[in-house]
């Protein structure tokens, strides 16, 4: 992993949680802190129980960027096909940008929800009733679960590295971004929903989503068309 790509996550997934991961999650989010945040919880106790929250669904996506790490060690079998790789994964970050833009309806497609499946209606239901702190981790790791198509948009970029544990550190760095937004969606409910900062920052989101979409594309044409370029040092 080269710094620029870490920036570059870090930068996309801060500035889109603010629109789409808002939009997308908010609903959660506000779901449990108007029914399992207590009016008479202390501010720590509040922040802990976000926090928890977070790194539930972190928790859910370093596992679930292990995995499609692990696949993409596998498929990835010689330059040709590490090539084609990246150049999917490139045109899957453009058309999320274009999605996120508004220009296509790309994420729409891909965010079919499984909330209407009666195991995840019950367990979301149990966790949301229940009064432990452990209860908010637990939460997020489901929610992790949840069909998402900016998930999705990196868990390709985590296939992309062919590695198991650097799959699982491009997912964990791209929730770790997405704590501030959802972290004070709980404690000001309905003030991203309402501020135009949403709109700024999913707009410049989505042009760094088509602008390092375009660069990982631009990896794999070369990786096609140079037979010398090792797997070992082709990273994104």
């Amino acid at each position: 992993m080269e710094t620029i790509s870490i920036v570059t996550i870090i930068s996309i997934a801060f500035l889109g949680s603010f629109g789409h991961c808002v939009g997308m999650c908010g609903g959660i989010v506000i779901a449990y802190s108007s029914t399992k945040i207590k009016s008479h919880w202390t501010k720590k106790v509040q922040a802990t129980a976000h926090l928890l929250y977070s790194f539930g669904r972190i928790t859910t996506y370093s596992i679930l960027g292990a995995l499609f790490g692990l696949v993409g060690g596998v498929v990835t079998f010689d330059n040709i096909t590490s090539g084609i790789f990246l150049l999917i994964t490139g045109t899957m970050m453009v058309l999320v940008g274009l999605s996120l833009m508004g220009k296509i309806k790309f994420l729409i497609i891909l965010e079919h929800s499984c909330s209407k499946s009666p195991l995840y209606q019950k367990t979301f239901k149990n966790l949301l009733t229940s009064n432990s702190l452990f209860s908010f981790y637990l939460l997020g790791m489901l929610n992790g679960l949840l069909p998402c198509g900016f998930v999705y948009a990196f868990a390709i970029t985590a296939a992309s590295t062919g590695s198991a544990f650097w799959g699982a550190v491009v997912m964990f760095i791209f929730g770790l971004s997405t704590i501030p937004a959802l972290f004070f969606l709980g404690f000001f409910v309905g003030f991203f929903k309402q501020s135009n900062l949403r709109d700024i920052f999913i707009k410049i989101a989505s042009i760094l989503v088509i602008i390092f979409g375009i660069y990982i594309a631009y990896k794999g044409y070369e990786y096609i068309i140079d037979p010398t370029k090792s797997i070992l040092n082709c990273h994104i």
